[in-house]
């Protein structure tokens, strides 16, 4: 063979390496192999027989994970956390108790996950693991086991916000009795996990975005009603607080925004958005794909959620009763009229089902990264379902509970964030993607805030002064 014809052959194979590599990831150039982008003919030194070239007027096969749109999608599951019941409560109350003032600690939090979101889903594109996985290799057998434990108390707290939320939707549209219509949530949310999963997985992702638009649309047409006045709303965003029970409250705004169950899962999404087998797009398209993913999500989140809390400082500041999601409901009702308080119910009917599937998918994920254990979906449905059917059953305000839970929730952000911030700055599990000292040192300080935070809350809670 002549020299020219053996360079047109490693050329053509080359612009081949798609096919013949596909399932090359930079966890192979990380761990010793061939490099991304290296052909199996340069990697072993043989010739590979060339392929024909397709002529321009035949259709060629169609590589679905190269499209940018393909990539979308795990950050808007990810982001159904962020507008789930608990939010509700905890914007609406802060709105109608405290006017604009909490603005800026939910327009900050809303930043947060912007930057922990994204850590999380390149933590999982440039690993190929979730970070319960992570954290089960690394961790002993007696801390695996307390971590799962925090994790579960955590993943417990998340569904009864989500649960006591569609409830009270029930009992607003139908009249359900409250235990029912928990119990009816946790039997619709159980179907919608059957979606969840191997080639059904993009239905799953599009059912929770179709509802995703759902709770947008119900939770921000009281604005169009009745707008608030833009000076107000830029007045909130000075930092501030107003006595001890703010504070609480800017918990429980934190705890509803930063989720925790959504870090440990977004790791595992950008993974589960491919079926077994197919092809992705190199880890430098998957990164920058999630960029646009996660910002593009949670700035339609964040949306949601400051309209939750304009909504109830522009139309219910002062009346009584708005420390409830009923009584916010029949609020809005009153002031806006009975289509958008109807609008509002719907809303947060959508807003329940959809976050109780996400949870309950995380719960699921982190049972396996950390205890190796792979029960079913039903099974983690039923551990975390049963103790808000009990609340449901004997609490006499099922809002405040709910509110309470988001309190928990932020205290169980620290130990989501933490692992995460050290383990995408490790070279031995990132490569050259590790996390630069720049974006290192702005993670820690958003770690620091959180648990400065979280601390105050602790001791305003200990002390009585909540």
């Amino acid at each position: 063979m002549s020299e020219s014809e053996h360079r047109g052959k490693n050329t053509d194979t080359a612009a081949h390496k798609a096919q013949l590599d596909p399932n090359q990831s930079v966890r192979g150039r990380v761990g010793g192999k061939l490099p991304v982008g290296t052909s199996v003919a340069q990697g072993t030194g043989h010739a590979t027989q060339p392929q024909p070239t397709q002529p321009n007027n035949q259709s060629r096969p169609h590589h679905h994970g190269h499209a940018l749109a393909s990539i979308l999608g795990p950050a808007f599951v990810a982001a159904v956390a962020y507008v789930d019941p608990g939010n509700v409560a905890a914007n609406i109350t802060s709105g109608a108790r405290y006017g604009y003032l909490l603005v800026w600690v939910l327009v900050l939090a809303n930043l947060m996950s912007v930057l922990i979101q994204y850590q999380s889903a390149k933590l999982g594109i440039v690993t190929g693991k979730s970070l319960p996985q992570i954290l089960g290799e690394r961790m002993s057998d007696a801390g695996r086991y307390m971590f799962f434990m925090q994790a579960e108390v955590i993943a417990i707290a998340t569904d009864l916000a989500e649960v006591i939320g569609g409830a009270i939707a029930l009992r607003l549209l139908f009249g359900l009795p409250l235990f029912w219509g928990g119990c009816v949530i946790g039997a619709v949310s159980t179907v919608l996990l059957w979606f969840q999963g191997g080639r059904t997985h993009r239905v799953f992702e599009k059912i929770v975005i179709a509802m995703l638009l759902v709770i947008t649309f119900g939770f921000i047409a009281g604005l169009f009603v009745d707008p608030p006045n833009g000076g107000d709303v830029l007045a909130g965003l000075i930092p501030r607080f107003r006595g001890a029970d703010s504070v609480l409250m800017a918990s429980s705004i934190l705890g509803a925004t930063v989720m925790p169950h959504a870090i440990y899962l977004h790791s595992t999404l950008v993974n589960d958005h491919y079926a077994p087998g197919e092809e992705k797009p190199d880890t430098r398209q998957l990164l920058r794909g999630s960029k646009i993913d996660v910002v593009w999500a949670l700035a339609l989140a964040g949306t949601v959620n400051l309209a939750l809390l304009v909504l109830a400082a522009n139309s219910l500041y002062g009346m009584k009763g708005t420390d409830t999601i009923e009584g916010a409901q029949h609020a809005i009702e009153m002031a806006l009229g009975p289509a958008i308080g109807t609008i509002f119910s719907i809303g947060l009917l959508a807003s329940s089902l959809s976050s109780t599937s996400v949870g309950t998918y995380a719960g699921s994920e982190i049972m396996r990264g950390l205890l190796h254990i792979h029960a079913p979906m039903w099974a983690c449905r039923v551990v975390t379902l049963v103790p808000a059917l009990v609340v449901l059953w004997f609490s006499a305000n099922p809002t405040y509970a709910l509110v309470i839970g988001q309190v928990v929730l932020s205290i169980g952000i620290p130990f989501a964030i933490i692992p995460l911030m050290r383990y995408t700055r490790d070279r031995e599990l990132m490569g050259e993607y590790r996390d630069g000292l720049f974006k290192h040192v702005v993670f820690l300080l958003v770690a620091v805030l959180i648990i400065a935070l979280n601390v105050v809350l602790v001791y305003l809670t200990m002390t009585g002064q909540n």
